[in-house]
Order: C-alpha cells, then structure tokens, then sequence
C-alpha cells in the first residue's frame, strides 16, 4: 500500500506516473499508476494490472519505450505547430479568394504531406 501512496501523493501534485513491477504486491500500484509496465516474467495478475509488458527482465525496453515516447510527444508538436501556421497563413488568403481553388487543394495536401513525414522521421530514428 506504501507504492499506492506514493503514486497517489505523484499524482495529486500534477505529475505522470509510470510504475514498472513483476509480483503480485505491485498490482495495486500498477492499477494506480498513469502508465504501467511489466516484463513477460511477471505475475499473471500483475500483468492483468499492465497496460503493456514487455520482453525479458531487464529494463532497457521501459527505457527505449520513455525515448519513444518523448520522441514522438516532440513530433506531435511539431505537427501541431505546422498544422496551425499553415491555417492561420492558408486559409484567410483562400477565403479571401486570392488563390485558386486547386492552388489551395494543393498546398493543404503539401501540408498534409509535410505533417505525415515529419512523424514518419520517429521510425527512421528507431
């Protein structure tokens, strides 16, 4: 119960939990945490309790799983930040009729393909 504390002590101050444990005394952590781990070799109810469990018993995957997660927070808000310049540039000069409609149908899919690239750079990164 000392783990759920802790968690919950985590939490109330705003911060994102991610609990990793193998045996049965870490489910209720696990349930309580935001994000929860566990390696193939643990307790059937603790990986119940898992959002996800990973291979072997060493941590190297929570560690490139935290990477992956990082890196592809960082690309979502690149593709965020495109996505809103793009509107806040494209479409007044569209609505205001100073394009054509296939010059505007082009660069949103430009802007599209601009967006889908930027997030495909996570697998070249992997």
């Amino acid at each position: 119960m000392e783990k759920v504390t802790i968690i919950e002590s985590l939490k109330s101050q705003g911060r994102g939990v991610l609990m990793v444990g193998d045996g049965l005394n870490d489910a209720p952590a696990l349930a309580a945490a935001h994000v929860s781990l566990s390696p193939v070799t643990a307790a059937h109810l603790t990986q119940a309790h898992t959002d996800a469990v990973f291979l072997g018993e060493k941590l190297e995957p929570v560690l490139r799983a935290i990477v992956g997660a990082r890196r592809a927070r960082t690309l979502m808000l690149q593709n965020l930040a495109f996505a809103a310049a793009y509107n806040a540039l494209a479409v007044p000069v569209a609505v205001a009729g100073l394009i054509t409609p296939l010059i505007a149908a082009l660069a949103m899919s430009g802007s599209s393909l601009l967006v889908t690239l930027n997030a495909l750079r996570a697998r070249l990164r992997s």
